[in-house]
């Protein structure tokens, strides 16, 4: 019995182990030259482990992209799990697992903008990608709606502030991977409070501190 389930759970731990590989090489060199053979030498796997589990460049890259997707979701549902009742809490929940360690890395963030940059000319990235933003979208707009009714916003309108934070982030993100030295994962999150509390003063006030 024990010998079967581990059998069983034995692609999955490869399939792993070769999405963190390919990882690891789209951060030290990109997508474009990205080679089945390099993905396969960073595992320490021979390359045909490669096509036995994604059968191709394409399908890995696409898995692999997923997979960052998946675990940004799951952190920011965690942090969720644990925020309080409030509108605030939950809002300043997802904002610290934006520029936490586990989504706030140089690795994650290369490769988001890796295929981001890739996402125009393929279009299973920017299904991915589009999946990813529209979720985001929803579950901020929701929660700025209910904000927004115990008052604050300066007179704008939900979707409007669930995207100029979006947009705040992806640049926040950018800044911590392209200046490193100068925007760490605390200043980037304290920026983004420091524009939340001017719109909502009575409810994020004090939240960047911890």
């Amino acid at each position: 019995m024990t010998r079967q389930r581990a059998t069983r759970a034995a692609p999955e731990v490869r399939r792993r182990q070769l999405i963190d590989a390919t990882l690891v090489c789209i951060e030290r060199s990109g997508i474009s030259g990205l080679t089945l053979g390099e993905v396969a030498a960073e595992a320490g796997l021979a390359q045909g482990i490669v096509n036995l589990h994604f059968q191709s460049k394409d399908n890995l890259l696409n898995e692999t992209l997923r997979s960052l997707a998946d675990q940004y979701e799951s952190t920011v549902a965690e942090a969720l799990t644990g925020a309080g009742p409030e509108p605030a809490d939950r809002l300043a929940a997802v904002v610290a697992a934006d520029f936490s360690p586990a989504v706030c890395n140089r690795r994650s963030l290369a490769v988001w903008f890796a295929f981001y940059g890739e996402a125009k000319s393929r279009p299973t990235y920017r299904r991915i990608c589009r999946a990813r933003d529209a979720a985001n979208e929803r579950r901020l707009t929701a929660v700025v709606e209910e904000l927004l009714a115990q008052g604050g916003g300066a007179g704008m309108d939900a979707r409007t502030i669930a995207d100029s934070l979006a947009a705040l982030t992806d640049g926040l993100w950018l800044n911590c991977l392209m200046s490193p030295t100068e925007w760490s994962r605390r200043r980037a999150r304290d920026t983004t409070f420091a524009v939340l509390e001017s719109l909502f003063p009575q409810h994020l006030t004090g939240r960047a501190q911890g």
